[in-house]
């Protein structure tokens, strides 16, 4: 059943055709290069000489107003942009970084985003219009580091892969945000999340709240369960076994880390007093 009503993904169509449009009108002001001529280091879109100014800006508000309406796009269809040493970019919300140095994108690289965003959502307007459409949870509304990393998968119907890559990239955002290379992943998530105070060179994820409050204690006290049970009992499996989990299920897998990622995004870091201070 498609996730979607055909609606919506035709409004999001025609909003994919306008910002291709409005860039198209304002590539017309710009001179355009690759990354093989830029070598990496300059942008892959400069205004051309002798273009009046006014133009270019009132060009360049009109793609990003565009840009602000499509951008759902992306995360519907999973046509995310692997950038190497960056990861999953969305190519409509990051087309500006073309007049950046060091840009992630080219001029190529939107249109060919573009074009496979209408390839997908033409083909889901057809599923839709088959089975009616009915709205349902969509993955395109999960936690959007859980989202980014299985999007490329989802979409190409990998959800075993998608799962896992879903649990690792949440693990590997911790890991590197707390300095915990040496650990692996459930070990890891039960030292952070342990509600002990920090050690050194183990900083903790705290639940915020005060130590006397029920529910606080509640939450803390379940927290390395839950990371740690989804570690075993999700990504484990997805990562080690060969079972292709159905649809329904996969979505409510990915929904349980996308819960958890939620709940660790509202915890603080609380370090030992000889790895420094405690930071959010």
């Amino acid at each position: 059943m498609s996730e979607f009503s055909a609606d919506y993904l035709r409004r999001l169509l025609d909003a994919v055709d306008a910002f291709m449009t409005a860039f198209d009108d304002w590539m017309t002001t710009q001179h355009e290069s690759d990354h093989m001529q830029s070598r990496g280091l300059w942008p892959t879109a400069s205004q051309r000489s002798g273009v009046d100014d006014a133009v270019v800006r009132e060009r360049e508000l009109a793609v990003a107003e565009a840009a602000g309406l499509a951008v759902k796009a992306v995360a519907v269809t999973g046509t995310y942009i692997m950038v190497q040493g960056v990861g999953a970019i969305d190519p409509i919300a990051n087309w500006t970084t073309m007049s950046q140095p060091r840009s992630l994108l080219s001029p190529a690289d939107i249109r060919r985003s573009a074009a496979a965003i209408r390839g997908r959502l033409k083909a889901m307007i057809d599923e839709a219009d088959i089975d009616g459409g009915s709205p349902s949870f969509g993955p395109f509304a999960l936690h959007e580091l859980v989202w980014t990393a299985a999007a490329p998968y989802w979409t190409s119907h990998r959800r075993r892969v998608a799962v896992r890559e879903a649990a690792e990239a949440l693990t590997v955002h911790w890991k590197a945000k707390l300095g915990r290379s040496d650990v692996e992943g459930t070990s890891f998530w039960q030292q952070t999340l342990k509600n002990e105070p920090p050690a050194p060179g183990v900083p903790r994820l705290r639940w915020p709240g005060a130590d006397d409050d029920k529910t606080v204690s509640s939450i803390r006290g379940g927290l390395g369960g839950l990371a740690a049970g989804l570690n075993l009992v999700v990504r484990n499996v997805a990562t080690h076994g060969d079972h292709e989990p159905t649809e329904q299920e996969a979505l409510e897998q990915l929904g349980a880390y996308s819960h958890l990622a939620r709940l660790l995004d509202e915890c603080e870091v609380v370090r030992h007093v000889d790895d420094g201070s405690s930071d959010d």
